[in-house]
């Protein structure tokens, strides 16, 4: 499971870093006083992610179920920062910005392969015995 939860983590990783350089490229990194993303928001999910794949990297290595559910908890916030991000995505608001460019599919491949990763890394910490 800890091989196929790699690889869920693998695809949604690569997705992100496409979106991330999309909207890095199209100008969502410059200031603006009224953004649709804040860059609070938009690296502090990333660096969660990474943060939990390090702690679920270490969980495989060493069979530590607290790094385990370290892992599945900086997940799951990262997890609320991206459908907090997602949700903006969605809405048309008044702010229109470089953000509403990004590609449907990449966004869903992210966020099917986030929410996969999520599952995952949860049911193996919840196993009696993690891996």
């Amino acid at each position: 499971m800890g091989l196929v939860t790699a690889g869920s983590w693998t695809i949604a990783a690569l997705a992100g870093v496409y979106l991330l350089h999309r909207w890095l490229r199209a100008g969502g990194g410059r200031r603006a006083k009224v953004t649709r993303f804040p860059l609070t928001l938009v690296f502090s999910h990333p660096t969660l992610a990474v943060s939990a794949l390090v702690c679920w990297a270490a969980g495989l290595a060493t069979g530590s179920r607290a790094l385990a559910w370290l892992a599945t908890a900086g997940l799951a916030v990262a997890a609320l920062l991206g459908f907090v991000m997602f949700t903006r995505w969605l809405g048309t608001g008044r702010h229109a910005g470089t953000a509403g460019g990004l590609p449907v599919l990449a966004v869903t491949l992210h966020g099917l392969a986030g929410v996969g990763t999520f599952a995952l890394v949860f049911l193996a910490a919840s196993a009696a015995r993690v891996f």
